[in-house]
């Protein structure tokens, strides 16, 4: 993250404040990773009983820290978590890989924790090595210095192109106990499912297995991560972890190992709003993102089909580059209903953006006004609606415009 890079235009107005939550501590430091003069490791101290479940970039090419994550995560189990920026140790061979042991190891000295319930991600920069000996030192002053109040300190740490951190939080009940679901995510570039250049650690101090989790997490994703898009490439180092504490358990709350129990109904609720909220913040820092999109597609052979041709939409840079010049060209939304592989009938096709119809049954809709279409285009959000009149599969996905910003920031990102 540069500190020159402007705000974006899509970003909240304030950051939630997000109550400590019982079970988890967060430690921040600069360990000069790739940038001066700000923090970029963070450390995550958790609970004893913590459990943990986990989703991964499907990329062939993924990073050392999630071979790491994907192993560790057969034992359920997690005692800290540790994060860094500017350098996403991807694609560094066996350097990556010791880099990941070295960093476990130092996290374990510093916390006590055993190294197999210690997590690890990074982000930034492809291909070069991680010097884990930066965190010689660090994080032995991290895990002292944890606090339970840390969470916009924890966001920042991580951002890399990011202008903004993302944080999210939710509350529920598990049979009469109130509990909690708070995480922060980073993510602007890079970003398209299975999950994207992101990061998103979730937390929650109620009492589930781990399979459970697992579970709810996976439903979870489909509708949030995995349904967003900013630029359609899917990054090397996409993890999203989440950690339940258990701390609720002290105050009455159950353990829970099943995900179909009934007791889970609004902590499900809670955590699928929590990730699409993250998920919807990624898109809104999308890099030199103007406008955010929504695209909903209905009327498909199945709701499978709908999501492909919903995404050929927010991917296509036509599309993106029409929507960044207040254009409403339809034609293009055409273009991409009719590129992406899946059923169509050109006469059955109907387009809306912002719930005016511009296109039906093949045509330009006869009651069609430019003019009131227009204003629409110029609204920071947008909706688009695409019906094709051939069954009962729906999808929504959600994408940014693309701007010369974009290329800006891509162009010059390593130099």
């Amino acid at each position: 993250m540069s500190h020159d890079a402007p705000l974006s235009p899509l970003a909240p107005k304030s950051a939630p404040e997000i109550p400590p939550l019982e079970g988890v501590r967060f430690g921040v430091g600069a360990a000069g990773v790739r940038y001066a003069g700000r923090t970029d490791v963070m450390l995550a101290l958790l609970d004893a009983r913590t459990t943990v479940a986990g989703v991964f970039t499907k990329s062939k090419c993924p990073s050392a820290p999630v071979d790491w994550c994907r192993d560790k995560l057969k034992g359920g189990k997690a005692r800290a978590l540790l994060v860094n920026s500017g350098n996403a140790n991807a694609f560094t061979g066996k350097t990556g890989a010791q880099a990941v042991k070295f960093s476990a190891k130092l996290a374990a000295a510093a916390t006590g924790a055993p190294e197999r319930q210690i997590f690890l991600a990074s982000t930034g920069v492809i291909g070069e090595p991680l010097d884990a000996h930066k965190f010689d030192g660090v994080l032995e002053k991290l895990a002292q210095e944890a606090r339970p109040d840390g969470w916009l300190d924890a966001a920042r740490a991580i951002l890399t192109t990011d202008t903004y951190p993302k944080l999210s939080t939710r509350r529920a009940t598990i049979a009469g106990v109130d509990v909690t679901i708070s995480g922060f995510a980073k993510g602007a570039g890079m970003i398209a499912p299975d999950m994207a250049t992101m990061l998103a650690f979730v937390f929650t101090d109620a009492a589930i297995g781990a399979e459970a989790l697992q579970a709810m997490l996976e439903s979870g994703v489909k509708g949030s991560f995995n349904a967003i898009t900013v630029d359609g490439d899917t990054s090397t180092s996409d993890t999203l972890l989440l950690f339940a504490t258990g701390a609720a358990k002290q105050r009455g709350a159950p353990k829970i190992e099943k995900a179909s129990d009934k007791r889970l109904v609004e902590f499900k609720r809670a955590l699928d709003a929590v990730l699409l909220d993250l998920a919807h913040q990624v898109v809104r820092d999308g890099e030199g993102a103007r406008k955010f999109v929504e695209v909903t597609v209905t009327g498909a052979d199945s709701a499978r089909a709908a999501k492909r041709i919903a995404f050929s939409i927010a991917n296509s840079p036509l599309v993106k580059t029409a929507i960044a010049g207040e254009d409403a060209n339809w034609g293009r939304i055409v273009m991409a209903v009719g590129k992406a592989g899946e059923n169509a009938d050109r006469d059955r096709l109907a387009i809306w953006f912002g719930g005016v119809r511009v296109a039906h049954k093949g045509l330009r809709d006869p009651d069609y006004d430019e003019a009131e279409v227009s204003q629409i285009m110029k609204r920071d959000d947008i909706v688009i609606n695409v019906d094709l009149g051939l069954g009962k599969g729906a999808a929504t996905v959600w994408t940014c415009d693309l701007t010369k910003d974009y290329v800006a920031i891509n162009g010059d990102y390593r130099s």
